[in-house]
């Protein structure tokens, strides 16, 4: 699907228009062949590059074609088919125009397309500037709620079971896809902010920098709560090791303990001849005898720490 929408700095809301124009930000979702296609016979694009967008596994990246400039990232994203937390999003800035296309429907643009946050589609390096900082701070609040699950997980670390653990490794998952989004994303914006690829004004430049930094926060800090999640992960199987040992030590010693009454009864149960078979305290003396054994056993278990 796709939609052009358009603004200017007198305009009060965020018009959507039936045809391109200067100054239009077109929104691709979902796009198919046909609608590529003309994406790039109107908007004179390497067909090659918009092929790109297709792949849903595509890396962050950065190429210029023709005066055009291509921003590959991805977003934070609930995906059901595909084993990743993220999805592939391409920005691309012309003269007069910016283009972004997705794969799957992108929340993090509803606040632009509903009026919540003001943007004018013909101030492009803005309007990029915006796009990019709406996925950063989707990042912000999905790395806000991992911290936070990992946290309550920390606390309650002795209680913690094999499905308490897969979370755990789905969260860490999720970490690597967005330190893998973020780290390729960075690289680029780096040299955006040196002005080789799009125009940037000083309020621009400082918007930009502000930008980089807050992803190099991000992937500072999400590199900080992945190694949480190993520790806590560590951690947990350690202890659960710890109970596994502690189980079968116990049930070890019951065993041993038990094994002396039931060789001593089995042995008295042959038909042969045996020592005080015919001593009417018989019974008496071999279970003085048993009990002597058991405390025997128990009280070197005691000695070595088994017990």
């Amino acid at each position: 699907m796709i939609t052009h929408y358009f603004k200017t700095v007198q305009d009060a809301e965020l018009r959507v228009l039936d045809t391109i124009r200067n100054g239009v930000w077109t929104h691709v979702v979902a796009p198919s062949d046909d609608e590529l296609a003309a994406l790039g016979r109107d908007f004179a694009l390497d067909e090659a590059i918009l092929e790109d967008s297709k792949d849903f596994f595509e890396v962050p990246r950065m190429e210029r074609s023709g005066g055009v400039s291509y921003f590959f990232t991805r977003y934070p994203y609930d995906e059901k088919d595909e084993d990743i937390d993220t999805a592939p999003l391409l920005i691309v800035i012309g003269e007069s125009f910016v283009i972004t296309i997705a794969k799957r429907p992108v929340p993090q643009f509803a606040p632009f397309v509903n009026g919540k946050v003001s943007v004018v589609t013909t101030q492009k390096t803005k309007l990029f500037i915006n796009l990019i900082g709406a996925v950063t701070a989707a990042f912000e609040l999905e790395l806000v709620r991992l911290r936070r699950i990992v946290h309550r997980n920390r606390l309650k670390l002795g209680r913690i079971g094999p499905k308490e653990i897969q979370r755990l490794v789905n969260y860490e998952n999720g970490l690597n896809n967005m330190i893998a989004a973020l780290v390729p994303t960075n690289t680029w914006l780096n040299q955006v902010t040196n002005g080789n690829f799009i125009q940037l004004y000083n309020e621009d430049v400082e918007l930009m920098e502000d930008v980089v930094i807050a992803n190099n926060q991000l992937i500072e800090s999400s590199r900080s709560v992945m190694k949480t999640i190993q520790n806590v992960r560590s951690a947990s199987e350690a202890i659960m090791t710890s109970r596994l040992n502690a189980t079968i030590q116990t049930l070890t010693i019951i065993t041993i303990i038990l094994t002396i009454p039931t060789v001593v009864s089995s042995l008295y149960g042959m038909n042969v001849p045996l020592p005080f078979s015919g001593d009417p305290l018989a019974f008496w003396l071999i279970l003085v005898a048993i009990m002597a054994l058991v405390s025997g056993v128990v009280y070197a278990f005691k000695r070595s720490e088994w017990l």
